[in-house]
């Protein structure tokens, strides 16, 4: 992303990258996207080896179709630079991820790490985690948490936190367990928990006022949350800064969760990965170091991918007491076993000279807050002279635009709840991708997420731009 960084010109030229793309990357990512779609079908497959009973009423993935469609009509989808289309944007659907690089220095550790670094490097490393990597995540986020954490016992490596929340649920839910998830929420917590053979239990954050454009006015109920809470409730989810919602939860918040946790002497996985994408002074709160009671029962996962602005390189992690990260060794020890060598210690170079620069205007985390800020703004500016209202976010990098108040016939344009019609409109009429908000609720609740849909802003300018003159000409065309 020209905003943040570029790759220097020296490691590999774009001609070659381009090239490359197109005779290596293409085909295969193609092929994968199809496998998806034919696992997904395999339900109605007439074939004798049938799928494990535990894959039974999986929620469709959304994320199949709109990738797909997206490609179909040549959406802009705040997801791919128009003005120098890459073949690396493999899925140029209106997924959230950067179309930028990770900071310089990290190319170069990772460059440097695999090409230069002696042949060790290219090998296994440390089942639960690099141990230079590990060292210094235990460093940063003991002055975070206020407390030592140790690297070897606390801290557990993972491929990208999405990998991080599997084992936390797969290690901990039995069939039966309840799982609280604070809706909206990212879509793979159900599936996850499902596959635990855990029950999901789902209470919404709800708008306090008909006419909110903040996400500071999106609040959690707490009687209906207590309600929530049985014999058989097992864990929590919470997810601060929200996505999609861009919420960030107050202290008051996270106190009325943890002392229903401590009530109920549940497991509270917290997913903080949007951590220090933060705007208007707001303050992100640990739930493992808030209250003195949560941190013997709290997993919390974090993403390297989303700091860091690579979310290709898989990489994350979860801290937690040891009782906690043995649990979730055990399933990460018959799974992937160890993560990349080199990825590891690239990242781990990172976050030292990140650490060393912690709260300085120069620190990558306050770069991108600061640069995501004016993004925000700029969405927001188009938005509103497309007369789509925005709901402006706290933190993330996602912004919801309400689309209930838009009087367009879409029941032509497939099935499932108006937002997902809207979407599928939206992609075939005026060539621009976004992704229906209700995709984020259980079925109890998605009433209130089909009022919005979700759009991405970590996207450079020119694109953020091409989006918005198309949404706004399209606004132009419709009823007063």
């Amino acid at each position: 992303m020209r905003f943040l960084c570029s790759v220097a010109s020296t490691v590999i030229s774009r001609s070659r990258l381009s090239s490359l793309g197109q005779r290596l990357l293409l085909p295969s990512v193609m092929l994968s996207q199809q496998h998806f779609s034919t696992a997904q079908n395999t339900m109605s497959s007439s074939s004798s080896i049938k799928p494990a009973d535990r894959l039974d009423g999986q929620p469709k993935n959304h994320w199949i179709e709109f990738i797909a469609l997206a490609n179909e009509t040549k959406s802009i989808n705040l997801g791919q630079n128009t003005t120098q289309p890459s073949p690396f944007v493999l899925f140029p659907g209106p997924q959230g991820f950067p179309d930028s690089s990770p900071p310089e220095h990290a190319i170069k550790d990772l460059i440097d790490a695999a090409a230069n670094s002696g042949p060790f490097m290219n090998q296994y490393t440390r089942a639960a985690g690099h141990p230079r990597l590990v060292k210094v995540i235990a460093d940063m986020y003991g002055q975070y948490y206020g407390r030592t954490i140790d690297p070897m016992q606390e801290v557990l490596i993972t491929i990208g936190a999405y990998n991080a929340l599997y084992y936390a649920f797969m290690s901990h839910i039995n069939p039966g367990d309840e799982v609280i998830i604070i809706e909206p929420s990212f879509d793979s917590y159900r599936p996850v928990v499902q596959l635990a053979g855990g029950i999901s239990k789902h209470v919404p954050l709800r708008p306090s006022r008909a006419d909110t454009e903040s996400t500071a006015d999106w609040r959690l109920d707490k009687a209906e949350l207590e309600a929530a809470f049985t014999p058989k409730t097992k864990a929590i989810v919470v997810n601060t800064p929200n996505n999609p919602l861009g919420k960030v939860m107050t202290y008051e918040e996270l106190e009325m969760v943890a002392v229903l946790c401590k009530k109920h002497d549940i497991l509270c996985i917290s997913d903080e990965v949007y951590e220090h994408m933060l705007y208007d002074d707001n303050k992100h709160h640990r739930m493992a170091s808030c209250f003195p009671w949560m941190w013997e029962r709290t997993i919390t996962t974090y993403s390297a991918g989303k700091i860091f602005c690579a979310t290709g390189w898989r990489l994350g992690w979860a801290i937690a007491p040891p009782h906690l990260i043995r649990n979730m060794t055990v399933v990460h020890q018959n799974c992937v076993f160890t993560c990349p060598t080199p990825l590891q210690e690239a990242v781990a170079r990172a976050l030292e000279l990140e650490l060393s620069r912690l709260g300085s205007p120069d620190c990558f985390f306050n770069v991108t807050a600061s640069v995501l800020d004016r993004k925000r703004a700029r969405m927001e500016k188009w938005l509103r002279k497309a007369n789509l209202s925005p709901m402006i976010p706290e933190g993330g990098y996602f912004m919801l635009a309400r689309i209930d108040n838009i009087d367009i016939d879409v029941s032509s344009f497939g099935d499932g709840p108006r937002d997902y019609r809207f979407v599928r409109y939206l992609m075939k009429t005026q060539g621009v991708a976004t992704i229906p908000c209700s995709a984020f609720y259980g079925p109890a609740n998605k009433d209130i997420g089909e009022k919005y849909i979700r759009l991405c802003f970590i996207k450079e300018d020119e694109t953020i731009d091409a989006a918005g003159r198309k949404l706004v000409e399209w606004s132009k065309t419709l009823k007063n």
